[in-house]
């Protein structure tokens, strides 16, 4: 029996996310994790077109999709799970503090048709939960920090890292959204390094670092024991000053708050008006001087 699954990410270039197709090549069950649904802000349409290419490979490679893993509410894409689960039958997983997460926005929101137990996704999944995936099977690392909800998913020799981590050029995530914490983040890095430096690891985003001419993914533990972040950076206290001090240099997510109202409901949009049409609410606030 191998523990190497088979693995095709798919990136999208209006997000700099990669969503991923990995399978059992024995049995050939697969996991989906942090698929995109295209939205266009400026006319509000969404559209399939991302999720339709791993569907595509899907169908190719033969493959029944088991699950459809989250990373972590993203503050950048909206979530295409509801699509790959009426498409495959696919169960919609994310780290237990999801929960944490919806009571933070579920009054930014005023979106009185959120519950905030987590039960619009099928599974709440905890540090040290083993999914099976045929012959191989799914561990869930919590690696807080980005989120209160992050985690990570290792399967076989490859890890997927969602934001905590960047490619080792590039650095690490910012921890600035409520719930974030730059402390956790440099744990739950410290617990990523600690895994067999041979480790493969693969990211949820890549912007190419500056003198790096194409998009990258996937690197190891050794290599990410030499991120620029932790390199220059001693110590914990160290990291966590880098962390909070550049994460005040920031912008602010574009899509930001259409992906979270979205992402905190699986993916799901917020119910249909009498008109049969859903809105998703952009809350206005007047800069004080």
């Amino acid at each position: 029996m191998s523990d190497v699954p088979e693995i095709r990410g798919f990136f999208d270039d209006q997000t700099n996310t990669i969503t991923y197709l990995i399978w059992d090549p024995q049995s050939r069950q697969a996991v989906v994790i942090d698929p995109v649904l295209d939205y266009d802000p400026v006319d509000g349409t969404v559209d399939t077109q991302s999720a339709e290419r791993v569907l595509e490979a899907v169908a190719a490679n033969r493959l029944t999709v088991t699950h459809v893993l989250e990373t972590h509410a993203h503050a950048d894409h909206l979530s295409a799970a509801p699509l790959f689960k009426a498409k495959t039958g696919a169960r919609i997983g994310i780290g237990a503090r999801i929960r944490d997460v919806q009571k933070v926005f579920r009054p930014m929101f005023s979106a009185d048709d959120l519950k905030v137990d987590g039960s619009d996704f099928d599974l709440l999944l905890n540090d040290g939960d083993r999914i099976p995936l045929g012959e191989l099977e799914i561990e869930v690392i919590a690696t807080p920090g980005h989120t209160a909800a992050d985690v990570s998913y290792r399967i076989g020799d490859a890890v997927f890292v969602g934001d905590t981590l960047f490619m080792p050029d590039y650095g690490t995530a910012r921890t600035d959204f409520p719930g974030g914490d730059a402390r956790q983040l440099y744990r739950s890095i410290q617990k990523l390094l600690s895994l067999p430096p041979e480790t493969r690891l693969y990211m949820c985003h890549d912007y190419k670092a500056p003198g790096r001419d194409e998009y990258r993914w996937e690197t190891t533990v050794a290599d990410q024991r030499r991120n620029v972040h932790l390199t220059a950076c001693v110590t914990e206290d160290e990291f966590v000053t880098m962390r909070e001090e550049r994460d005040t240099t920031l912008s602010t997510p574009k899509l930001l708050l259409p992906s979270i109202q979205v992402n905190i409901r699986a993916g799901r949009m917020p119910p249909a008006e009498e008109n049969g049409v859903s809105y998703l609410r952009i809350p206005v606030r007047v800069k004080t001087a």
